[in-house]
């Protein structure tokens, strides 16, 4: 992985690189027409005291400054729309790669804690598209300013030294000092800014949590409580914040202070050359173009430490991505990916078709063994499991409370991450089960099931291609048939916020409608019925275990893996898989 903060600015660049050079030329220009004022305004004082070689009218002088300034207004409004486009660009792909980063990684351990002790919360991960990105963008974006800064204060340091070299070489005294600042203040830039950014990630997880408990803390009475923690919090997050940004903000000054100490040195020094043959045009040009260098100066501070604070983003976005590279000197936030995005300049491209994951091969068999995973810092979990899945059968876990049979479902579809273990589907070696357990192979459905603030059609789907008839077949085989009459907008009606105008019952047959229109192989369900009553229980399994599948073509018998402790599923199973403490205790096979 490329850790170094300039090449993953070399990368983002070069995503870009039309776009950005546009940009960059337009900044350029305006960097330009900034500096062209200061020659004109020493001829202009030249030509009032005599002192030009060339006999123009002032008046030309100064409506070719008048005109400059017009241009350089017309090109930053030009620059906005290039930046701005830029902008989103960038901030786009980090957000892209992010995303895809984490839908990658086992799911299940998003919120644990990792070897360094830190918890990826759902607040740790929001801070880091949020505040991590912008600052990249911000880093990003402002190279382009900072190279048009630079090239004119190099031209403008070029023809300063025409007119006199020892005055123009003390202007480099501010500079040395500024880098040296920037070095001596690096460790304290990164430990701030990873406190604060990590305070703020901690108010954002307990909000998240809040907004999800509110019944709980209600019927608890813990409003005092949980609002006290969220002063804590706060007042936390806001000393190092202030602290980050007091910091910030005292190195800028020092920026700016050494700039104008610089700009009064020279000054003070080229103020004597006046009775020396430096003429009142010469002087202003000193006058005008210090200003330019100085800018240059403190902005090139700003940029370093900034630089500085976009390194602990990197390094924080980091930590959450475990897929690696490709090449491997990319760091994966800066991969390519195809972006849809509406601009001014272009038409935004069509949405690649959705479709549907081809079959590599009917499920016949599938064999798991010595599967094995720890929870971290902990002896818990599962040890050395194997068994044997076969086409058309019915196979439960069953055990205790605590036993793993969770664990056991994620390890197996690849949801946390296997320490030891094999899976053969149909004798062939399966590398990576989290890319290969997924529909059309596999459906999965959780304990609790996760529904969108969306309508209930749309929760079904999830955009997975499929017909009317398919979808009818679906809701029909999960139970839901009878409560889609009472909806008063059918598939359309809205379920609210995690599907909270639904009961627990509605909820899990939605679940189990989505994971049957997948019509996968294998049906995995980790306690099916635990929100049913007993008759709509007995119904559901009655139509599960009957069902061939929607398609004449699909008539080949179905699959489950289910996690249950009902006496009657126990006495349908083809095998039963009995778990004590993580360990398979015993594999009862019935006929």
């Amino acid at each position: 992985m490329a850790n170094s903060i300039w090449r993953i600015l070399w990368h983002l660049i070069g995503y870009a690189q039309r776009l950005y050079w546009l940009d960059a030329a337009l900044w350029f220009l305006m960097a330009a027409l900034g500096a062209l004022p200061g020659i004109f305004i020493r001829n202009f004082f030249d030509q009032l005291t005599g002192r030009s070689p060339a006999n123009y009218s002032p008046w030309l002088w100064i409506s070719l400054v008048l005109a400059t300034g017009l241009a350089r207004v017309v090109a930053i409004f030009a620059g906005r729309l290039t930046k701005t486009e830029h902008r989103f660009l960038i901030s786009t792909l980090l957000r892209h790669n992010l995303l895809q980063a984490l839908l990658q990684r086992p799911a299940a351990t998003l919120t644990q804690t990792n070897a360094q002790g830190q918890t990826h919360s759902i607040g740790s991960v929001v801070n880091h598209f949020r505040e991590d990105v912008l600052q990249l963008e911000d880093l990003v974006v402002g190279t382009n300013e900072i190279m048009a800064a630079g090239i004119t204060a190099i031209a403008a340091l070029g023809l300063l030294l025409t007119v006199n070299v020892s005055i123009t070489l003390f202007l480099f005294l501010p500079l040395a000092i500024i880098i040296a600042l920037v070095q001596w203040s690096e460790r304290r830039l990164k430990r701030y800014r990873q406190a604060s950014r990590q305070a703020t990630q901690r108010v954002t997880a307990l909000i998240n949590e809040l907004f999800t408990a509110v019944q709980a803390v209600k019927v608890t009475g813990s409003e005092t409580y949980v609002l006290a923690e969220l002063r804590s919090r706060g007042d936390r997050r806001q000393k190092l914040m202030v602290q980050d940004r007091v910091f910030t903000a005292l190195l800028e000054a020092g920026f700016a202070q050494m700039t104008n100490f610089g700009t009064g040195l020279v000054l003070l020094l080229t103020a004597p050359k006046l009775s020396q043959g430096l003429t009142v045009g010469d002087f202003a040009l000193f006058v005008y173009y210090l200003n330019l260098i100085t800018h240059f100066f403190s902005f090139l501070g700003s940029f370093l430490a900034s630089a500085k604070q976009s390194d602990v983003s990197c390094q924080r976005m980091g930590e959450i991505l475990d897929a690696p590279p490709a090449p491997p000197d990319i760091h994966p936030l800066t991969l390519a990916a195809p972006l849809y995005l509406p601009s001014p300049l272009k038409a935004a491209p069509p949405l690649p078709p959705a479709q549907r994951c081809s079959q590599i091969s009917p499920l016949k068999t599938l064999r798991i063994e010595g599967l094995t995973y720890y929870y971290p810092d902990q002896r818990r979990g599962i040890e050395d499991i194997s068994f044997t899945l076969r086409q058309g059968s019915l196979t439960v876990i069953t055990g205790p409370i605590g036993a793993g049979k969770t664990t056991l479902l994620q390890v197996f579809l690849g949801l946390l991450p296997c320490e030891r273990g094999a899976w053969f589907w149909n004798g062939q070696a399966i590398a990576n089960p989290q890319h290969w357990l997924i529909p059309p192979q596999v459906a999965y459905l959780p304990q609790i099931p996760q529904l969108f603030s969306s309508s209930l059609g749309e929760n079904i789907c999830l955009n997975w291609p499929n017909t009317t008839a398919e979808l009818e077949w679906a809701i029909a085989t999960a139970s839901l048939d009878t409560d889609l009459k009472t909806f008063p907008e059918g598939l359309e009606t809205p379920i609210g916020t995690r599907g909270l105008r639904l009961s627990g019952g509605q909820k899990q047959r939605v679940a189990i409608a989505r994971m049957l229109l997948r019509q996968p192989q294998l049906l995995i369900c980790d306690d099916l019925a635990s929100a049913l009553d007993i008759e709509t229980e007995q119904r559901l399994w009655r139509r599960l275990l009957s069902t061939k599948g929607h398609s004449q073509e699909a008539k080949s018998s179905q699959t489950y893996l289910i996690v249950s402790h009902r006496p009657q599923i126990l006495a349908q199973a083809d095998q039963i898989l009995y778990l004590q403490a993580g360990r398979l205790e015993k594999i009862i096979t019935q006929t």
